[in-house]
């Protein structure tokens, strides 16, 4: 049966109409030159687990100027061994320290045996694994004592021991654990091409009545041996124009989510982002107007 509601997060709530990009250390002297360009910043939760140095000094610096999310890549919540609770303590005094909005993690694993691969590795989706996710994911909001959101994976293998589909599984696991979901479009289309499914049909079953938050990236294109088109979630390149189109059908049946915008490899100039945010912005004012909502709601 679901649990009982968790706070949602630690300070303020975000406007639905909120669109940041992920903190890059060279971008902080255009982000605070030009502070209504973005409504709030994301960092990496490991980037941040010493005790102090420069950047705490940058993220405290931020975090009285702006609303934070914290998103994390390294707790393996779908890993097969239990949580590292030596991580899990930093990541609560990390939360503790900066009160941010939101608080994600991914559905993948990273990893085994104490030893961590570097890398978000896919899942089977069936009750071994929805059980094991689950318990992982009540033991992270009872120790940070608020929500977190789940992110969907962006795939590049599927396993036959999979039984249900993975919108489903998400959507078991939120109704389960009272988590939110964060919906990374980008990781759809990603997915959608690689195993060969209807992208536009992921967004439409999406159980966006969990969804705290909307992921926007670039990708990169490659092939697979026999020469079928294989994308990389890479971080690297602008968010492409089919991703913006799934993500305005997301927007239509969503209504206004708070939207970030992720780049972390080619790190262009703070305006490239920048530019790209404002779209975003607008897409969600947009979506606000088209439901006769007032856009600061």
């Amino acid at each position: 049966m679901p649990r009982k509601p968790i706070d949602q997060g630690r300070s303020e709530v975000l406007p639905r109409t909120a669109a940041g990009v992920g903190l890059k250390p060279e971008h902080a002297l255009d982000i605070f030159a030009n502070p209504r360009a973005v409504d709030f910043l994301e960092v990496h939760a490991e980037n941040y687990m010493g005790a102090g140095g420069p950047p705490h000094r940058l993220l405290t610096d931020i975090r009285n100027d702006f609303a934070l999310s914290v998103h994390g890549v390294g707790l393996s919540i779908g890993g097969a061994g239990p949580l590292d609770r030596d991580h899990l303590a930093r990541l609560k005094t990390l939360l503790d320290r900066y009160q941010p909005a939101m608080f994600s993690e991914h559905l993948a694993w990273s990893s085994h045996d104490g030893v961590f691969l570097n890398d978000l590795l896919p899942l089977p989706y069936n009750r071994r694994t929805f059980e094991r996710v689950s318990s992982h994911i009540n033991q992270v909001q009872d120790t940070l004592g608020m929500r977190m959101l789940l992110e969907n994976p962006s795939t590049y293998v599927q396993f036959e021991s999979s039984d249900v589909a993975e919108v489903e599984f998400l959507r078991a696991v939120a109704k389960r654990t009272g988590c939110g979901l964060l919906l990374d479009v980008n990781n759809v289309h990603v997915s959608a091409i690689n195993h060969g499914f209807d992208a536009r049909g992921y967004i439409d079953a999406f159980p966006f009545a969990y969804v705290g938050e909307i992921h926007l990236a670039g990708f990169a294109e490659d092939h697979d041996a026999a020469g079928q088109a294989l994308l990389i979630d890479a971080h690297g390149s602008p968010v492409a124009d089919e991703v913006w189109a799934l993500y305005q059908r997301a927007l239509n049946r969503a209504g206004a989510v708070p939207t970030l915008i992720e780049r972390d490899n080619d790190i262009p100039p703070f305006a490239v982002l920048a530019t790209e945010v404002a779209q975003a912005r607008a897409a969600l004012e947009a979506e606000v107007a088209r439901r006769g909502g007032p856009i600061a709601a």
